[in-house]
């Protein structure tokens, strides 16, 4: 298969680059809408693989958002869980070439390349080019932390450590992050990946050679975190979240919501005010199956009324849930969790969810799997205290038993109790700073329409 190229029309142009996954793709895609709705003359050229493209190639998207591909030169999203090294070398190694290629073929040159962090040999192909390069960094702003300060860890003796004799030392000298048990770092600081170890550092060496960095977070989320990274580096940094796709419960526009017999909205619009519990594990690694049933037996055991996103499993499951709720292959999480029937949302903490969370207002028990998610979790219950943790303590093979779950989510789910009651008022106000920040003079609002001020400078047709 060759390259498709679907070049954006005349007007200020704007390459997205992002990294092939569900979670990195997604967002970039929803800032690129962010861009275009705000500047008419904004055209955008987003840039995947011939296999994303038979994924992703029909969704709506607004008309100035065109798409273009390169060869599948990375192993198949279908395989890329069961391999996460070659796929991870193939995406460091085989993505230049052709991604340069295709800037060759441009006839119009790009205002911005828009590229995901990780993506390092982007921002060596833009300075080669002489094209501005913002790093788009997927994940939360404290999580990047972790990663620039690496070397702080090293120097203080914390830096590939068994966790289960360390992890619950803290650390609480990292610029802009509050103290951390190392349990709660992302989970490559152990030293179970040195190569996955060694390519971060080798995409955090990169970061300061683009010129610009945004995030999909917004401002008063994590104000410390992003004061600090301002003050390390010396080009634009902009929080321009949530990087959501909240405009299509604004517009009206409606997806499938009906799997088999089972219309999941609707079955939500018949139950009682903030009683459902939303449970997804997210749409790449999951928990095994003996760990799955053991929550599905305590969903059964707690008497709650749920709605699961369980991929694959969904028959097995609904077996040993019982009949309070639904056990379904997907659904709009989004739409759900801002359905005022769910009262609660048990999640796997990849960022893309727990911002989708605080936009809806939703307490969270958490469940984080692996990379980012431990992190995003300590954020979650310890910072910002809108949530529990299914797991009170760092385990390596040892199941969470229904018993636990059962009681946990329970107690979660009662509305009555003071701590429940506190932890839902916290929530509403991280909501509230969400629907702030994307106001007309929110702090992601002006963050946005400044990164377009600023890739316009120089280009007439932008200005």
């Amino acid at each position: 298969m060759g390259y498709i190229y679907r070049e954006a029309a005349a007007g200020c142009h704007v390459v997205a680059m992002p990294y092939p996954g569900r979670g990195h793709i997604n967002p970039m895609m929803e800032l690129c809408k962010s861009l275009v709705r705000r500047k008419d003359d904004i055209r955008v050229t987003f840039v995947v693989t011939e296999e994303w493209l038979s994924f992703i190639g029909s969704d709506p998207k607004p008309d100035q958002i065109s798409f273009s591909t390169i060869p599948n030169v990375v192993p198949s999203e279908l395989v890329r869980a069961s391999n996460m090294l070659e796929f991870f070398e193939a995406l460091m190694t085989n993505m230049e070439a052709p991604f340069e290629r295709f800037l060759d073929h441009l006839v119009q040159r790009p205002a911005v390349i828009i590229a995901d962090t990780y993506l390092l040999w982007a921002v060596r192909v833009g300075n080669r080019k002489n094209i501005p390069v913002a790093s788009f960094w997927p994940m939360s702003v404290n999580v990047f932390l972790m990663f620039h300060y690496l070397d702080l860890l090293r120097e203080n003796g914390q830096f590939v450590v068994d966790l289960l004799e360390r992890g619950y030392e803290r650390a609480d000298y990292i610029p802009g992050v509050s103290s951390t048990s190392l349990v709660d770092f992302p989970s490559f600081i152990n030293g179970s990946s040195p190569y996955m170890l060694g390519r971060i550092v080798e995409v955090f060496s990169w970061v300061p050679k683009a010129q610009y960095l945004l995030f999909p977070s917004i401002y008063e989320l994590e104000p410390q975190t992003i004061d600090a990274i301002k003050a390390g580096f010396s080009f634009p940094v902009y929080t321009v979240g949530p990087s959501i796709p909240y405009s299509k419960l604004e517009d009206g526009s409606h997806t499938i919501t009906a799997h088999g017999d089972i219309d999941y909205l609707r079955w939500l619009d018949d139950q009682p005010s903030k009683s459902v519990l939303y449970i997804s594990m997210g749409s790449f690694l999951s928990f095994s199956s003996a760990q799955m049933d053991e929550i599905a037996g305590g969903l059964h055991d707690s008497g709650v009324r749920y709605l699961w996103v369980a991929r694959g499993e969904t028959s097995r499951l609904k077996e040993v849930c019982g009949d309070k709720g639904l056990v379904v292959p997907w659904c709009d999480q989004l739409r759900v969790l801002c359905h005022p029937s769910v009262g609660g949302f048990w999640t796997h903490c990849g960022w893309n969810s727990v911002r989708e969370g605080i936009f809806a207002g939703v307490p969270f028990l958490t469940y984080p799997i692996s990379a980012d998610q431990r992190p995003n979790s300590k954020l979650i219950v310890e910072d910002w205290k809108v949530g529990w943790r299914v797991e009170k303590e760092y385990r390596v093979e040892n199941l969470v038993r229904r018993e636990e779950i059962g009681g946990l989510v329970r107690d979660f789910m009662d509305l009555d109790s003071n701590e429940g009651k506190e932890m839902r008022r916290r929530v509403k106000g991280f909501q509230e700073i969400c629907q702030q920040a994307i106001s007309k003079d929110g702090s992601s609002e002006t963050n946005i329409k400044s990164f377009i001020r600023e890739i316009s400078i120089g280009h007439l047709s932008c200005s």
